[in-house]
């Protein structure tokens, strides 16, 4: 399956940097979403400035940190190391060696799914699939770290929504 997948990275790399500002965008999307700071900053201010939603706010708050502490320990528990094939070109440091799941992937999909729950629309769930590409255009995850951390990220922002629901 690795070699699949890194030809995959190959041929996303390939397309997305002879683009001009692609790097610049995924190395700002990948610091945005280290360890979910961008969305649990997004979260608190959120929950300062909309008093009227502030429990939604807090909602989006839990599921970014909550995603973002359950990849991490799926990381540890799997230890899938990142890509290797010297054919990727590596855009970015990251904090560690695992890849699986993406991290970034899985907060970012559990902050906008509790966004389009929260503004009821579906807008802020185009933000997915360019924070899973921006990970592999870095050449820092595989297709299925991505994929997997996005079900992550989702799964634990319905759970935490439909938790916040039963206790309002």
């Amino acid at each position: 399956m690795t070699k699949k997948e890194s030809d995959l990275l190959v041929a996303i790399q390939e397309f997305a940097l002879a683009r001009p500002g692609v790097l610049q965008v995924a190395r700002g999307m990948s610091l945005f979403g280290e360890h979910a700071a961008g969305w649990l900053a997004l979260g608190t201010v959120g929950m300062a400035v909309d008093k009227q939603r502030r429990r939604k706010w807090a909602v989006l708050t839990a599921s970014a940190f909550t995603s973002h502490a359950a990849s991490v320990v799926i990381k540890r528990i799997v230890r899938r190391p990142r890509p290797t094939d010297p054919r990727i070109e590596i855009g970015v440091g990251t904090p560690s060696k695992l890849s699986f799941p993406s991290s970034h992937a899985t907060s970012t999909t559990a902050a906008l799914t509790s966004l389009a729950l929260l503004t009821r629309s579906p807008l802020p769930l185009v933000g997915v699939p360019a924070m899973m590409a921006s990970r592999m255009v870095l050449g820092v995850h595989y297709p299925t770290d991505v994929a997997a951390g996005a079900l992550l990220g989702a799964t634990t922002a319905l759970a935490t929504d439909a938790i916040e629901k039963r206790n309002a």
